[in-house]
């Protein structure tokens, strides 16, 4: 069995959160998936519109997601090694990165190859959140 692994804050869920998760889930036979509890997030310095509680329910209710789990760190290669994922799944905005080419060889050392698909361009959960800022004036 081929288990996928990919994970993110999954905050105000749009089309590019179903491409990720739609591409993941062809190239595995079990997709897991870490939703980003609110305490990482505040972390980063970013404050999500849709709690922690709200945001893996919408992620577990995905066709495309067979398992859908709390991210509680930063640690890509322990939680892929966890998970015993073959794959980590990440948007290819990551692509050629300092910090991904650091996960890329953490995750080699537990045997995870980490795929980058096309990030979907136009929509993400900033901008939308921008959106409704400027519409409520």
């Amino acid at each position: 069995m081929i288990i996928g692994y990919t994970s993110g804050v999954y905050d105000l869920f749009h089309v590019g959160h179903v491409n990720l998760l739609r591409n993941a889930k062809a190239m595995c036979d079990k997709l897991v998936v870490g939703v980003t509890v609110d305490e990482l997030v505040s972390y980063k310095g970013k404050q999500p519109v849709i709690p922690y509680h709200e945001r893996i329910e919408v992620v577990r209710s995905c066709k495309y997601v067979d398992v859908a789990i709390p991210q509680n760190n930063m640690d890509k290669a322990a939680s892929a090694q966890k998970n015993h994922a073959s794959y980590l799944f990440v948007g290819d905005d990551w692509y050629e990165t300092d910090k991904w080419k650091e996960h890329e060889a953490d995750l080699a050392k537990v045997d995870c190859k980490v795929i980058y698909f096309p990030y979907t361009k136009g929509t993400s959960s900033s901008l939308i959140n921008e959106t409704l800022i400027k519409l409520r004036g």
